[in-house]
């Protein structure tokens, strides 16, 4: 239900924090939008995603216009999991305001980033007699799936794919993400490192410990080859990218044995890459890395696992420009345009057009009594009707 139908931002926001739309599930927080944006002319559908093994997913596409330029607001209704609610101060679902504070799981990441950006393009069209712009040029459109927090395979890049088969051509995209570190207006994301994932393996042969010479141990050959791989940069860095980095997360030999030789170490990493790369020629460096540690002793291989996190950049621009004027007029911030963190839907957005993200501030994100400032929701609506006015302007 829609508290009174109000279409600022905290209202909005609100409506949303009471449909606990834990992922995948969508618990009315579609429904929400839906109402919203089909009272104010857009053309809205809901589109279901699923395969065999994952649960189906709701996702919503809308838009209000036929032409370009055409810019769209992204971003996810989805939540993880409250945890313990008990030890919540207000409500995790309840979206409760206290001393100039709105809670709620979702009100940081990212429901009231949502919030901002409907308000902001429903105050926008008031403006503008319903249209992007008067002359009847220029469109909006809303990107928002129920599948983020999770796999990440029901929602945006299958939503994207459907629009590309509709004919639907994106010019820019805003996502509203949790980009901010400390302050309304200190980052804007306009990039992001790939993320590529894989367990080392170590053969060797099982025996006793009092019979060393009859057995093979993959340990100490698993420990030369951690630092190995480890010690050595996988590039420099660039322009707008920091070194890419690999980090081993875990060792395990599956033994409980103290007098036994395990017959096989394995370890996890993780690489954080940059755009000095692609998942296969990441994979081919380490992989090269590795045979010349390895020599022609150690057994060794990599099992790569399945990733669709790749890297990705919106250079400086026009775009980002407009963005930078609209945030630092509202928040008298210049935001830093900043390529950290880790991955988002954004990643998928990259391949149809130039995204940037800016949100709300991210440092309660995923945690207990998470809650943004009621101001912040109206400072970001501020800068969203901005970012408006200057696009069709």
């Amino acid at each position: 239900m829609l508290c009174g139908g109000m279409t600022d931002a905290l209202s909005i926001a609100r409506d949303l924090l009471r449909c606990p739309s834990v992922t995948p599930a969508d618990a009315g927080a579609l429904g929400v939008l839906e109402n919203l944006l089909t009272a104010a002319g857009f053309e809205v559908h809901r589109v279901t995603f699923g395969e065999p093994g994952t649960a189906d997913v709701d996702n919503l596409y809308a838009r209000i216009g036929t032409s370009a330029p055409h810019i769209s607001f992204a971003g996810h209704t989805d939540v993880v999991p409250p945890g313990d609610e008990s030890a919540w101060t207000h409500g995790a679902f309840a979206g409760d305001i206290k001393d100039g504070f709105l809670y709620g799981r979702g009100a940081v990441d990212m429901k009231g980033g949502i919030a901002c950006s409907v308000a902001a393009v429903l105050q926008y069209l008031a403006g503008h007699g319903g249209k992007p712009r008067e002359d009847g040029t220029g469109s909006i459109s809303f990107l928002i799936t129920g599948d983020e927090e999770d796999i990440a395979v029901n929602g945006t890049i299958k939503l994207l794919q459907w629009a590309a088969k509709r004919g639907e051509k994106f010019d820019h995209c805003v996502l509203g993400e949790p980009s901010n570190v400390e302050t309304l207006g200190d980052c804007i994301k306009v990039g992001r490192r790939g993320s590529q994932s894989g367990t080392l393996y170590v053969d060797g042969v099982q025996g006793h410990v009092a019979y060393p010479h009859r057995a093979a141990n993959p340990v100490p050959d698993i420990a030369r080859l951690i630092v190995a791989l480890s010690d050595e940069p996988l590039d420099p860095g660039s322009a707008q990218f920091q070194a890419s980095n690999l980090e081993f997360t875990s060792v395990d030999v599956g033994n409980a044995a103290s007098n036994v030789i395990p017959g096989q170490a394995r370890a996890k990493f993780n690489i954080r890459f940059n755009d000095l790369h692609t998942q296969q020629t990441l994979r081919e460096l380490v992989e090269q890395r590795l045979e010349k540690a390895s020599g022609n002793r150690i057994r060794a291989r990599i099992v790569w696992e399945p990733s669709n996190a790749n890297v990705f950049v919106t250079k400086p621009g026009a775009f980002t420009d407009l963005a930078v004027a609209a945030i630092e007029q509202v928040t008298g911030r210049k935001p830093e345009l900043s390529t950290s963190g880790g991955t988002s839907d954004a990643r998928f957005i990259a391949s149809y057009c130039p995204v940037i993200e800016f949100g709300l501030v991210g440092q309660t994100m995923h945690q207990i009594d998470e809650r943004t400032p009621v101001s912040d929701l109206e400072k970001l609506t501020a800068v969203y009707r901005g970012i408006l006015d200057r696009y069709f302007g």
